[in-house]
């Protein structure tokens, strides 16, 4: 019974380090690399001409909605009691109109950024399964958003898949 305890402990023992002995862990910064690629520009850019095209909107609405007050304001005591009411309900839409299109106007934003950037993180994780697969390994981390506490640098294949996409240094 001794005999089968030892036999079996040593045995558990030679089949952890086995297993350990194939595990090849690698980090990769993502952000780092999404950085340096040029195709960054150009999401840059166009997510900033969005944000005119939407402030232009919005700047649009205010002065239709300053217009409009200050023709109220000016001929009120000449407008009948349906006539004010129905001019202060068109500014209390237009006012509305301009705070909804403000609180909508950064998540559209956001949304675009969102769609333009799905793209390069594709390519980034798809070089990252192309270096891990190639360097044989069977994991690769983030260190974005410091996930864990130490990681051995030269397990990090961020310059390498950084390098294979052209992205500056």
């Amino acid at each position: 019974m001794n005999i089968k305890y030892i036999s079996l402990s040593v045995a558990f023992i030679l089949f952890s380090i086995s297993m350990i002995a194939q595990s090849k862990v690698g980090t990769v910064n993502v952000n780092e690399i999404l950085s340096k690629l040029p195709e960054l520009t150009t999401v840059n850019t166009t997510v900033a001409d969005y944000n005119s095209t939407l402030e232009k909107t919005l700047n649009e609405k205010i002065t239709i909605y300053k217009t409009k007050l200050e023709a109220y304001k000016k001929n009120s005591t000449t407008y009948s009691d349906v006539m004010k009411k129905t001019m202060s309900d068109e500014l209390y839409g237009l006012e509305n109109d301009i705070k909804k299109f403000q609180q909508n106007g950064t998540k559209l934003t956001q949304l675009k950024q969102d769609n333009l950037l799905r793209p390069l993180y594709k390519k980034i994780s798809d070089m990252i399964a192309v270096v891990a697969k190639e360097q044989k390994y069977t994991q690769i981390l983030t260190v974005d958003g410091n996930e864990f506490a130490y990681a051995d640098e030269k397990f990090d294949i961020t310059t390498v898949v950084k390098t294979r996409l052209g992205a500056t240094k």
